[in-house]
């Protein structure tokens, strides 16, 4: 999935682009301080006109806090009012027991990427 890289100058989230969808690359800590950055970047991707489906990837976050989960969830919110597939992966054990055990993670249930790379 290359066909566009974009920088959004924080290191931290790379977006990729394809004809498949775009693809979100997130690392580092997701908290109070980044997560502004990144609901920024997910509602201006989420609210191109024909984007179908995007994906983001969490296999290099090592943190994420509250201010970051409710980010996913804003981002699932944009993202069903504009009938455009959003979905997880990369979820490694830690995050995925969270997600799970607050029942977040069912929101994203019905995505064909949801449950790919949660046991990384």
């Amino acid at each position: 999935m290359s066909d566009n890289a974009q920088n959004i100058g924080n290191p931290g989230i790379n977006i990729v682009s394809s004809t498949n969808g775009t693809l979100v690359l997130l690392a580092g800590r997701i908290d109070i301080d980044s997560s502004p950055v990144l609901r920024d970047s997910l509602r201006a991707l989420l609210l191109v006109p024909n984007s179908r489906r995007v994906t983001v990837d969490l296999s290099a976050v090592n943190h994420i806090d509250s201010s970051g989960i409710a980010t996913l969830i804003e981002a699932l919110k944009i993202a069903r009012g504009n009938k455009t597939e959003l979905s997880l992966q990369g979820l490694r054990p830690g995050l995925l027991h969270l997600l799970q055990t607050a029942k977040i993670l069912a929101l994203f249930d019905g995505s064909s990427s949801t449950a790919k790379g949660e046991a990384q």
